[in-house]
């Protein structure tokens, strides 16, 4: 496969089943997932939960990657999961996919809040390139033995968010 190391996606919502068993195997036969003990069973659970907002990166007509965003409850503007198979890592869809979560997510609040895995540094690398800050960790949240790391990115206090919810508004 000859493709740059840079390639453009188009994102649209997940809207058919097989879509939801495309994304659940990717889960299931990728990192962080195996070492998180997340099989097939588990990632159809997490996509088919209510209440998230779930969109797919395409390249043509192949599924390379996906994001789940919960926009509801007390943790509003929370990326559940970021997944790009193996096979298109570290050619900017993540990068890309993390950007369009962004600015859904900066159209209804002022914080981006996701959690990595202690042991996935080639994902906490990227965070911290695109502006995310350590703000908690979880010690054997998921797994014995590896934490989950709590990252924010913000654009503004909650405060001055709600005087201006215009993102493109707050420096």
């Amino acid at each position: 496969m000859n493709i740059s190391s840079q390639v453009s996606i188009t994102v649209s919502s997940l809207t058919r089943p097989d879509e939801i068993a495309v994304c659940a195997r990717m889960m299931a036969t990728s990192e962080p997932w195996i070492t998180l003990g997340r099989d097939y069973e588990a990632g159809i659970k997490t996509l088919t939960a209510p209440g998230k907002e779930i969109y797919l990166a395409r390249i043509e007509n192949d599924i390379v990657g996906f994001t789940i965003l919960n926009m509801r409850g007390a943790f509003i503007g929370y990326i559940q999961t970021l997944c790009i198979a193996p096979e298109w890592r570290s050619r900017g869809i993540g990068s890309q996919l993390i950007a369009f979560a962004e600015e859904r997510i900066f159209r209804e609040s002022p914080n981006v809040f996701m959690c990595v895995s202690s042991f996935n540094h080639n994902a906490q690398r990227l965070y911290q390139r695109l502006g995310y800050e350590v703000i908690g960790e979880l010690k054997d949240y998921l797994v014995t033995g590896h934490s989950e790391i709590l990252l924010r990115k913000m654009i503004a206090s909650l405060s001055d968010f709600a005087k201006n919810p215009h993102p493109a508004e707050h420096p």
